[in-house]
């Protein structure tokens, strides 16, 4: 991570006047940051914590996001790779990316007490893996290889009977041991546009294959991404806030640079280098769904040192969902 600099970068456009700042005009995208899927996996961690004391472990990252995980941990987390790593008599949460079947089974065989806090739109894509097996169907999974979602998702059936397919040129390679029953399911983080771009291959080449009833890409990456289509065209550079190994993240600002925008990804107001502010009138900045708005606001703020900043909201989606928590924490 960059360490902050102080000095200013060069003016892009006239002072105002009695100031020693450049002016800035910031459009920040809505929707952005939280989706309901990790305001939920947090929450039962938190929850975990409170009913089961700490420490509560917790199968790989809840979300994808260091200050998150970093916060968990202050109030009793333990993090960890496998299930090797948990003692049999500790709680434990699976992360909100899903898991493979085996993992649930293996804590059972172990009587361990763990809450699964897979996100529900995820869970839906694995229930519909289960039905097309059941159906005899081979399953073509877009998406992208080692995403914890993906080794989670591709977990659910039989080794076989489910291959992955990351891009436009992997279906024209593609050799399957049969393709008059295919049907495809997709990660819910991915790129809308890619994601159509891999579908109409697979439709093309395998006209009789079977898709899900409604989309997979998740309601909070479909519409963040559809607010970096506003802002990215009115900008010069865009932000996002969001972790490396972020799927969604990744994608915004693969959005904005598709549109001819340059973005950077960013974990925090450290990262940014006031360099790259030079020449910029117009700055986006939106967050992905597992990164807090506290974050946000630490950008804001940042930007703020080095000129007058001026925030204009950019609204694609108003968003009300909001996920149960599972019931052993409830009751």
């Amino acid at each position: 991570m960059n360490a902050p600099l102080n000095t200013p970068p060069e003016p892009s456009g006239p002072e105002p006047s009695g100031s020693g700042k450049p002016c800035l005009t910031l459009m920040i995208a809505a929707p952005r940051g939280f989706c309901a899927g990790v305001d939920r996996a947090i929450e039962i961690v938190e929850r975990a914590i409170e009913r089961y004391g700490a420490p509560v472990y917790v199968r790989h990252e809840i979300v994808h996001n260091r200050y998150v995980v970093d916060s968990l941990k202050a109030q009793g987390a333990i993090f960890v790779k496998e299930l090797d790593d948990v003692p049999d008599e500790a709680p434990v949460v699976f992360s909100a990316h899903g898991v493979p079947k085996s993992v649930p089974a293996e804590a059972e065989r172990r009587n361990m007490l763990y809450v699964d806090a897979t996100c529900p739109l995820v869970s839906k894509v694995h229930r519909q893996a289960e039905r097309q097996i059941e159906k005899g169907q081979h399953i073509l999974f877009i998406g992208h290889a080692g995403h914890p979602e993906v080794i989670g998702t591709m977990g659910q059936v039989p080794e076989g009977q489910i291959t992955l397919v990351e891009t436009v040129e992997d279906v024209a390679t593609l050799e399957l041991p049969q393709t008059d029953n295919l049907s495809y399911l997709t990660q819910t983080t991915l790129s809308v546009d890619d994601t159509e771009e891999v579908i109409t291959a697979l439709t093309e080449r395998f006209p009789q294959i079977v898709g899900p009833k409604a989309e997979d890409i998740c309601y909070a990456t479909s519409n963040r991404q559809s607010a970096v289509k506003i802002i990215a065209p009115a900008s010069d550079l865009v932000l996002v806030v969001g972790a490396p190994n972020s799927s969604n993240s990744l994608r915004l600002v693969e959005v904005s640079e598709r549109l001819g925008t340059p973005a950077k990804l960013i974990q925090r107001a450290a990262d940014i280098d006031p360099a790259w502010l030079d020449g910029v009138g117009t700055l986006g900045l939106t967050a992905g769904a597992s990164a807090p708005e506290m974050l946000v606001r630490e950008v804001v703020a940042k930007l703020a040192e080095w000129r007058n900043v001026s925030e204009e909201t950019v609204t694609a989606a108003e968003e009300k969902m909001v996920f149960k928590l599972p019931r052993q924490l409830t009751e």
